[in-house]
C-alpha cells in the first residue's frame, strides 16, 4: 500500500535539508547545496520515474519536466510542483503501470519540492497582483445594483443576454463583453427605471401643456423680449388662458427669474380665477432660472385665466453715494397640468429624500446640482467629479429649457448615469494617480466596491460608503470588521447564491430532467427542496462563522417534511426548513446532499464518473484531463451491457488510454453509489447488492460516504486551498497567477492556525494584495 505516515529516515532528512536552506548563516551556501540537491537528487529522480511521461514531446497534463533546469525555474509554477509533490507522497504518481520508486525516496522527493517552496516566498519587488480587466457588471449585479440604488426591484435582466462563464463563474472580466445587443437593453432597462423611479408630473398631475405666452393679456409694464418671455418692468399682470377639462386637480407651473435689489428678493403672485392664490418668493437669477408652481382644484369643468402678477418693483437710482438697483420679474415658460389621475402614484422613498432640497415652488439650480451630486455619487461608488455633475446639470437645463418639468429633468439625468461606463463597470482606473511605481493600492472607495461586490453582490451600504468616505476602511481593523459585520448580514444569501452555486455546479440542477417513471416521488417541489437545503447549509455555515471542513462533513443538515421523507428522516413535519441532527455518518457534508448527488447523475441513473471527477474538481481542486479523443462513452441504456452499473464501468476501465483517470475518478463516485441519482438510499441496483467500496491510486480503502468523508478530510490541506483558489477567483473576477499562489498558501496556513473558521478564509483573502492592490499604466507593456 502506497499511503503511508512519514519514516523517520524522511523527517531526519527534511529537518537537515530544511535547516541549511533556511538558517544558514550564509545565503550563498544555502542555494548552492538547493541547487546541487536539484541536481543531484531530484533531476536524476524526475528522469527515472517522470519524464517518460512529462517531457516536450509527451506533455501529459500539459506538464513538461525538462524545461526546469535550476530550483528557482520551478517558482514560476508553484501551484503545479505543489500538486506535483502530493501526488508523489500519495502514491498517485508515478502511475501503476510505470516503473515505481521506493517509498522513501518519493516521500524524499515530496518533501523537498515542498520544503524549497515554503522557503521561498514571493520576493514583494517582484510580485504583482495580477491583470484585472475592466469588468463589467453581470446580471445580478446589476439587478442588485438597480434595486439598492433606486429602490426599484426591476427585472430588465430577464430579458438580457446570459452572462458568459470563465474559470466556473459569471463575473470574469475577461468574458464579461459588451455586446450591441446588450447595450440596447442598457438603455431600454434606463428607460423603465428612471421613470419608476422618479415620477414625473405627468405621471402624478396628467399631461402638461405648454401655454403661449403670445396669447396672453399683459398689463402695460410687461414686455415681450426677442424669445417672447414676458419681462416685468414694474408691478403689473398677465393673464393667461386655461381650461380644466374636466373636474379634479391642476398645476400653473411658471419658470422664471428675478432682477434682484433692495432688501428683499422679487415676487410673484399666482392666481386662478379665485379658486386658488398664492405669492410666492423668486429668488432665482437670470443664469439661474427657477420653476415655481400653484395647484388649484377644480369642482367643475370650464375656462378660467391664470393670473401672473408682479408683486413687489421696486427702484434705486445709482448716486455717488448709492450703488442703486432695479427690481424686476421675467416669466420664460408657463405651463398648465393636469388633471391629476385619481389614483395618481405616488413618488418613492428614494424620490421623496432626492428631492428633499426642492420645496414645492421653489426648484433652484443649487437644489437641482445638490440632487445630481447625490444621484452620481450613488451611482459611481464614489464622489463625482465637477466634469460629470456639470454634465449632467447641463442635460437637466436643456430639458428645462425644453419646457419639461423639473422631475423631467432629473429623469432625463439618472437615465444618463444608468448607462455610464462608470455604473455599468467597476471602475479602478484613477486618474490622478502620477507615480511611476508599477503597483498602487486601492483607494478606499475602490475597495469598498471590490469588498461589496465579492460578498454582496451589490454596491457599498452606507455604513461601507461612509468609512470609505472618511478613509478608514483601508485600516486593517477596520476592514476586518466590515468583513465580519458583512458576512453576517442578511444579503450574505448572495454570496451563496452567486458564489456557493456556481462553485458547485448547482445552477445546472434546474436544467436537468429525470426519469419519472424510475423516481416517481421526484417533482418540482422536491428539486427546490434540494437547492434550499445547500443554501440554507452554506448560509448557517458562513453567519455562524463554523469550520469550512463541515463541508466535507457535518452531523446537521436542513430539511423541511418532503425532503426529511426523501431522506428517511422521521420527525419533520411542515413545508418549513430546520436545522436537524444526523445520527446516520452516511449522510452530512455536500457529497451526501441530494442536490450535489443529483446535479452529478444522469437523467436514469447515477454516475461514478460525474461525481468522481466533481470531488476531484470541485473540492480537492485536481480535476482530471480531458478524455483523449476517439474514446467511446459508457452508454446511456445499461441494458445493452452485462452487470451493476460498477460492472459496466469496469468493463469500460478496460481500455488503457482510460484506466489512469478513471482509477482516480471511479472509486471515489462508486463511494457515493448507496445514493441513487436523485439523493435517496438504496441498497440494491437492480436487483444486485450495491459496493460503495473503493480503493485510491495512494492505496486507501473505504467501504461507503461515511469512511470516503474521513478519506476526504485527511487531505483537508487541499480542500482548503482549493476552497480558497476558487473564492479568490470569484472575488478578483480573474484567474489566478504564479504571485496568487503565493497568496494562497498564505492563506492556507492562516484558516488551519484558526481552527478552519470561514471568516478566517474570507478575512485572508480580503487582506491579500491580490484583493487590495492593482497595477498602475506603467506595468503594461
Amino acid at each position: 500500500m502506497r499511503f503511508r505516515v512519514a519514516h523517520l529516515l524522511i523527517a531526519g532528512w527534511l529537518l537537515t535539508s530544511f535547516v541549511s536552506v533556511s538558517f544558514g548563516d550564509d545565503q550563498a551556501k544555502a542555494r548552492e547545496l538547493q541547487a546541487s540537491e536539484f541536481r543531484d537528487k531530484l533531476q536524476p529522480f524526475l528522469a527515472k520515474f517522470c519524464l517518460g511521461c512529462h517531457n516536450e514531446k509527451e506533455k501529459k497534463a500539459n506538464f513538461d519536466l525538462t524545461k526546469y533546469a535550476t530550483p528557482e525555474s520551478i517558482l514560476g509554477d508553484r501551484k503545479r510542483w505543489q500538486r506535483a509533490a502530493e501526488y508523489l507522497a500519495s502514491g498517485e504518481m508515478p502511475p501503476e503501470e510505470a516503473a515505481q520508486p521506493e517509498i522513501e525516496q518519493a516521500d524524499a522527493m515530496a518533501a523537498w519540492i515542498g520544503t524549497f517552496l515554503e522557503s521561498q516566498p514571493c520576493d514583494p519587488t517582484d510580485a504583482g497582483p495580477g491583470v484585472v480587466t475592466l469588468r463589467r457588471l453581470n446580471r445580478v449585479e446589476y439587478r442588485n445594483t438597480v434595486r439598492d440604488f433606486v429602490g426599484v426591484d426591476y427585472r430588465p435582466t430577464d430579458e438580457f443576454p446570459s452572462d458568459d462563464v470563465g474559470y466556473g463563474f459569471d463575473n470574469i472580466g475577461d468574458v464579461l463583453t459588451l455586446s450591441t445587443v446588450l447595450m440596447e437593453k442598457y438603455f431600454a432597462a434606463a428607460e423603465q427605471i428612471a421613470e419608476e423611479a422618479i415620477l414625473s408630473d405627468e405621471a402624478r398631475f396628467g399631461p402638461a401643456l405648454a401655454l403661449d405666452l403670445e396669447k396672453a393679456k399683459a398689463s402695460e409694464a410687461v414686455h415681450a423680449s426677442n424669445e417672447g418671455q414676458k419681462y416685468f418692468i414694474s408691478n403689473g399682470t398677465l393673464g393667461i388662458p386655461v381650461k380644466a377639462e374636466k373636474p379634479g386637480t391642476y398645476r400653473l407651473k411658471v419658470r422664471g427669474w428675478g432682477d434682484q435689489g433692495g432688501d428683499e428678493v422679487a415676487r410673484m403672485k399666482l392666481s386662478v380665477d379665485g379658486l386658488g392664490e398664492s405669492v410666492i418668493d423668486v429668488p432665482a437669477v437670470r443664469e439661474k432660472p427657477g420653476e415655481y408652481e400653484l395647484t388649484i382644484k377644480f369642482e367643475q369643468p370650464g375656462e378660467r385665466t391664470a393670473t401672473i402678477e408682479f408683486a413687489n418693483d421696486a427702484y434705486l437710482p445709482k448716486s455717488d453715494k448709492q450703488e442703486g438697483y432695479d427690481r424686476n420679474l421675467m416669466v420664460e415658460t408657463v405651463q398648465w397640468v393636469g388633471p391629476a389621475p385619481a389614483t395618481a402614484p405616488k413618488p418613492l422613498e428614494f424620490q421623496r429624500k432626492l428631492f428633499a432640497c426642492h420645496p414645492e415652488g421653489n426648484h433652484d439650480d443649487d437644489c437641482v446640482k445638490k440632487i445630481l451630486n447625490q444621484l452620481a455619487e450613488k451611482a459611481f461608488r464614489r464622489p463625482p467629479r465637477s466634469s460629470e455633475t456639470g454634465r449632467l446639470f447641463d442635460l437637466v437645463q436643456q430639458s428645462r429649457r425644453a419646457g419639461e418639468s423639473f422631475e423631467s429633468g432629473i429623469q432625463l439625468a439618472l437615465k444618463a448615469l444608468l448607462i455610464s461606463p462608470h455604473f455599468l463597470f467597476k471602475m479602478e482606473a484613477d486618474p490622478n494617480y502620477t507615480s511611476d511605481a508599477k503597483v498602487r493600492s486601492l483607494n478606499d472607495y475602490e475597495l469598498a466596491t471590490r469588498l461589496s461586490y465579492f460578498l454582496h453582490s451589490t454596491m457599498p451600504d452606507d455604513e461601507l460608503y461612509a468609512l470609505a468616505k472618511s478613509g478608514q476602511l483601508s485600516k486593517d481593523d477596520v476592514l476586518e470588521k466590515q468583513v465580519r459585520r458583512m458576512l453576517k448580514d442578511v444579503r450574505i444569501n448572495q454570496f451563496v447564491d452567486n458564489f456557493g452555486m456556481q462553485w458547485l455546479q448547482l445552477r445546472n440542477l434546474q436544467n436537468i430532467g429525470f426519469d419519472t417513471k424510475r423516481f416517481p416521488k421526484f417533482d418540482g417541489e422536491l428539486r427546490r427542496a434540494f437547492t434550499q437545503e445547500t443554501r440554507q447549509f452554506l448560509t448557517h455555515l458562513i453567519r455562524e462563522d463554523r469550520s469550512v471542513l463541515e463541508l466535507i462533513d457535518a452531523d446537521y443538515t436542513f430539511v423541511n417534511e418532503k425532503l426529511a421523507g426523501h431522506y428517511g428522516i422521521e420527525g419533520v413535519k411542515g413545508r418549513q426548513f430546520r436545522k436537524v441532527t444526523l445520527t446516520d455518518r452516511n449522510r452530512g457534508g455536500l457529497i451526501t446532499q441530494a442536490s450535489v448527488l443529483a446535479v452529478t447523475s444522469n437523467p436514469t441513473r447515477t454516475s461514478p464518473v460525474k461525481r468522481g471527477r466533481w470531488i476531484l474538481e470541485q473540492l480537492l481542486g485536481t480535476p482530471p484531463p480531458p478524455p483523449p479523443p476517439n474514446v467511446p462513452e459508457l452508454m446511456a441504456d445499461e441494458a445493452a451491457l452485462s452487470g451493476t452499473l460498477r460492472q459496466q464501468m469496469e468493463q469500460h476501465r478496460k481500455d488503457p488510454s482510460c484506466a489512469t483517470c478513471h482509477a482516480k475518478m471511479d472509486p471515489l463516485g462508486f463511494g457515493l453509489e448507496n445514493f441513487d441519482a436523485v439523493g435517496g438510499w438504496r441498497n440494491l441496483d437492480g436487483n444486485s447488492p450495491i459496493d460503495s467500496t473503493g480503493e485510491l491510486p495512494s492505496g486507501e480503502k473505504f467501504a461507503g460516504p461515511g469512511e470516503l468523508k474521513k478519506i476526504l478530510l485527511g487531505r483537508k490541506k487541499e480542500f482548503v486551498r482549493s476552497l480558497a483558489e476558487k473564492m479568490m477567483i470569484y472575488s478578483l473576477g480573474r484567474g489566478l497567477d504564479t504571485n496568487d499562489q503565493c497568496a494562497i498558501e498564505e492563506i492556507v496556513k492562516a484558516v488551519e492556525a484558526d481552527d478552519d473558521k470561514f471568516s478566517r478564509l474570507v478575512l485572508e483573502i480580503v487582506r491579500s494584495d491580490s484583493f487590495r492592490k492593482r497595477l498602475t499604466a506603467k506595468a503594461k507593456p
